[in-house]
């Protein structure tokens, strides 16, 4: 998983650098201000009064009927709805990870992940004894080099958010980071995306610039997004959660690509995929980056 909304970097060579800042820069980051399905379901047409209000009698509330999806706030609640209390709660994996370098090279380094829902993240960034990498807790994030916490600050990763969070904590929650992230909520439309129905959240009809992000329309799990560009606004950068399997009662997009103006400029590719792994704690204290036991491989 990206270390999203870290600063993006424009090289000499002309290519674009997602490592987090702590990497391009010891000292801390630079700094950026925060920038700011279930489809509906028909009911039955039932033949006779009787018939129908004996079937309301026996059938659960919740499978009654669903909300109408009418705008975003209305789609991550039906989002959580669909997958609550069967979406796992810990995903750990291994990710390779091509970066395209800003003298238009690629580096392909592998990352080690491992992630609480809601809302904690660790990623490990090349060999564990090198001791670099990101940390993703109480709303902050803390990037580490060496297994010295260089540098942190308040900042979410709303890509976790959209992928993961929105299953394990109330919706209200998420709604709230969304729209403190720069999410409108609205409008709401639909657009055939790879072949299937998908919800797409903000912006107009042949906007793919402006902030918003897309939800398969059957599985409810986030596709797509797009923004501007973080360092030039001019530039359209579009996030896309592909290859979704199956894990623990829910889903995980085992092919993460980040694109600007349509370019690849780091893929994920994931392996070793674990859900519902017991994790400690310690994983996510930035103080013990160092000694913080791991699960057994």
């Amino acid at each position: 998983m990206s270390p999203n909304r870290f600063p993006l970097s424009r090289g000499a060579g002309g290519g674009y650098d997602f490592r987090p800042s702590a990497q391009r820069h010891p000292r801390g980051f630079r700094s950026h201000a925060p920038r700011s399905p279930a489809m509906n379901r028909a009911r039955l047409a039932l033949v006779g009064a009787a018939a129908a209000s004996t079937l309301a009698a026996c059938a659960p509330a919740a499978t009654q009927s669903a909300a109408p999806i009418t705008d975003g706030e209305s789609l991550i609640r039906a989002m959580h709805a669909r997958y609550a209390g069967k979406w796992y709660n810990t995903l750990t994996f291994t990710q390779k990870t091509t970066r395209r370098l800003p003298n238009d090279s690629l580096r392909v380094e592998t990352w080690n992940e491992y992630g609480a829902m809601p809302g904690r993240l660790r990623i490990e960034i090349g060999p564990r004894e090198a001791g670099n990498g990101v940390i993703y807790a109480n709303d902050s994030v803390y990037a580490v080099r060496g297994g010295q916490i260089r540098a942190r600050r308040a900042q979410r990763n709303s890509l976790m958010v959209l992928g993961f969070d929105v299953y394990a904590q109330p919706p209200e929650r998420s709604v709230q980071i969304l729209r403190e992230e720069g999410y409108t909520l609205a409008p709401l439309r639909t657009e055939t995306y790879q072949g299937r129905r998908t919800y797409v959240v903000g912006g107009a009809p042949g906007d793919l610039h402006s902030r918003q992000f897309w939800v398969d329309a059957e599985r409810l799990v986030y596709v797509r997004s797009f923004e501007p560009a973080p360092g030039d606004s001019t530039k359209t950068m579009e996030v896309r959660f592909d290859g979704y399997q199956s894990f623990g009662g829910g889903w995980v997009a085992t092919l993460v690509d980040i694109l600007v103006d349509g370019r690849s400029i780091q893929r994920e590719e994931y392996s070793d995929v674990r859900v519902n792994v017991p994790l400690d704690p310690a994983l996510w204290i930035p103080e013990r980056w160092a000694d913080a036991p791991h699960p057994p491989s």
